[in-house]
């Protein structure tokens, strides 16, 4: 306890700075999920050849052509407020309690993983010791909430969904903490701080080059782990109709979609941060906050508009896909991996 009492005393910022530092943090990851669905849904439209959103909100110079695109920027709080003020309805067989905290738990979940991701130097809520532990740790409770959901709600396709989710969760997070650890080996540190520091600004040596199989397995896992497609067989609306959120609407509904979303984000900021350079600007190594947080910025943004760019392009997996590729594929691939990083390790290190 007087460990944890003491543990603000370690940090670069002052309880104050990281106070504010998490306020800004949880408002722009917030609505951010909310226009994270909106970009979606732009790039979904692009995608297949169509239009998207564009009746809720305004042109703001209607006689500049190229901004007729932001038409559409009111959708999300449209639909924020439409889930509000939806009513609430929860099955009669369910269990009250749980099928309300199943939400809550995702979401936190969803929220509190990115308090260990640099966003530049010495700007992170908490720069502890064990972030990569953190990481892993806080991942592996979302699960929970849909395994829960599927539970409480006491319905067919809600059941078959949590327990997808939980099958799928086993399968994908082996495969990923293998590739965390080949992370780990080559900054010799759990700190996310340190693992951005030792990627350096050369872009030849961020881990996406030094540890290309371990950036590729992690970034399949994390799909598997956001339950995104081509991995999103705990919904899977063609077969379970919701699957774990079949029985629920208004905000816990809201709840669940938020998580999801705040989740591809939250996984696009640790891969920047495990294998793009973090907040490492490309060649300039002395670089001006702003513009490390810029670079980190643009990185979170690629690998998002990957993540949604894949779902509108590769179809759903089969379960029986799912798990060969989980157990047959992804697992030796990672543990090869794993082995050929430790022994270039080695060799460096003689």
């Amino acid at each position: 306890m007087t460990d944890l009492l003491q543990l603000p005393l370690l940090l670069s910022l002052t309880l104050g700075e990281r106070l504010a530092l998490m306020g800004v943090v949880l408002f722009v990851l917030l609505t951010s999920v909310a226009y994270t669905v909106y970009a979606e849904r732009k790039i979904a439209a692009a995608i297949q050849n169509r239009i998207g959103p564009n009746r809720v909100g305004f042109d703001l110079i209607p006689q500049l052509g190229f901004l007729k695109g932001l038409a559409g920027l009111g959708q999300p709080i449209a639909d924020v407020l439409k889930l509000l003020f939806k009513e609430d309805v929860v099955p009669s067989a369910s269990n009250g309690f749980y099928h309300l905290l199943a939400p809550m738990i995702s979401l936190f979940a969803a929220l509190t993983t990115i308090a260990v991701v640099p966003v530049a130097a010495g700007l992170v809520i908490a720069d502890v010791d064990i972030g990569v532990l953190y990481i892993l740790a806080i991942t592996s409770l979302g699960v929970y909430g849909l395994t829960l959901a599927g539970w409480a709600s006491n319905s067919k396709y809600s059941l078959l969904g949590g327990l997808r989710s939980s099958a799928q969760m086993i399968s994908y997070e082996i495969a990923m903490g293998l590739s965390v650890v080949s992370v780990v080996v080559i900054a010799d540190s759990l700190s996310m701080t340190k693992i951005v520091e030792s990627q350096t600004a050369n872009p030849l040596y961020w881990n996406c080059f030094r540890n290309f199989l371990g950036f590729i397995c992690f970034v399949v896992a994390s799909f598997a782990e956001c339950n995104r497609a081509p991995f999103d067989l705990p919904e899977a609306e063609q077969e379970l109709v919701g699957g774990y959120n079949t029985e629920y609407g208004s905000m816990k509904f809201a709840l669940f979609f938020l998580a999801e979303y705040a989740n591809m984000i939250v996984a696009s900021t640790v891969i920047a941060t495990l294998f793009l350079g973090g907040y490492q600007v490309p060649f300039w190594s002395d670089a001006p906050w702003w513009l490390q947080v810029g670079a980190f910025v643009t990185k979170t943004l690629f690998m998002m508009f990957v993540f949604i760019w894949v779902r509108w392009t590769i179809p759903r997996f089969k379960y029986n896909q799912l798990m060969d590729l989980g157990w047959r594929k992804l697992l030796p691939l990672a543990l090869f991996n794993l082995l050929l990083i430790a022994m270039g390790v080695l060799i460096f290190e003689a």
